[in-house]
C-alpha cells in the first residue's frame, strides 16, 4: 500500500526541516542495502550527528523547491537515493559513512551539497581526509602547550644563568 497524500506532506515537511537544520547534505545510491544495513548506517551517523533519509526522488524535489542552498540537489537525484544529512562536524559525518561503504561495498556516493555549492566525490572525500574537531583541538593544545613549556624554561634560565655566574665569579675570587 502507497503512502497517503497527506503522509507524502508530512515526510516533504520534515525533510524541509532536516535540511534546514543541516550544514551539508549527501546523496547515496542505496540499492543492494538491506533493512538491517541502513539501520547499520544510520547508527553509524547517528554518533556524528547525521542522519539518512530514505525518500522518493519527487518528494525531496518538493522539499528543496524555492531553496537556493538545496538547488543543486536535483541534479543529483536519480535512481535510488538516500540523503545523508550532516549538522555540525561534517568531516565526522563522511568518515562515518565511509567506514560503513568499506564494511559493506555496497553503495555509491553520488555527490553533494555544503554550502549551496555541488561537491564531486573527490571534494566529498577531502573533507573526510581533514582531521576532526576534536583531533584540531587536541594540536592546537599541544602547540599552546609546547609553546609555554619553552617559555618557562626560558624564564627560568635567567635566574639559573645568573646563579651559575654568580658561583664561577665567586670560585674565581676564591681561587686568586
Amino acid at each position: 500500500m502507497g503512502r497517503t497524500r497527506e503522509s507524502k506532506e508530512q515526510l516533504v515537511d520534515k525533510i524541509t526541516q532536516e535540511l534546514a537544520q543541516a550544514q551539508m547534505a549527501l546523496v547515496m545510491d542505496y540499492q543492494g542495502l538491506s533493512v538491517a544495513e541502513i539501520t547499520q548506517l544510520r547508527d553509524g551517523l547517528a554518533e556524528s550527528g547525521a542522519i539518512c533519509t530514505v525518500a522518493k526522488n519527487t518528494l525531496v524535489k518538493k522539499a528543496i523547491a524555492g531553496s537556493e542552498d538545496w538547488s543543486e540537489l536535483e541534479q543529483l537525484l536519480q535512481g535510488t537515493n538516500a540523503l545523508l544529512l550532516a549538522k555540525g562536524d561534517v568531516g565526522s559525518a563522511i568518515k562515518a559513512y565511509q567506514k560503513f561503504q568499506k564494511a559493506t561495498k555496497k553503495t555509491e556516493l553520488r555527490g553533494g551539497v555544503f554550502e549551496g555549492k555541488l561537491l564531486s566525490q573527490d571534494q566529498i572525500k577531502a573533507i573526510g581526509d581533514l582531521p576532526s574537531k576534536e583531533e584540531l583541538i587536541a594540536q592546537i593544545a599541544g602547540a599552546i602547550n609546547g609553546v609555554a613549556t619553552q617559555l618557562a624554561r626560558g624564564i627560568n634560565e635567567i635566574p639559573t644563568g645568573l646563579a651559575r655566574a654568580i658561583k664561577a665569579l665567586s670560585e674565581k675570587e676564591d681561587a686568586a
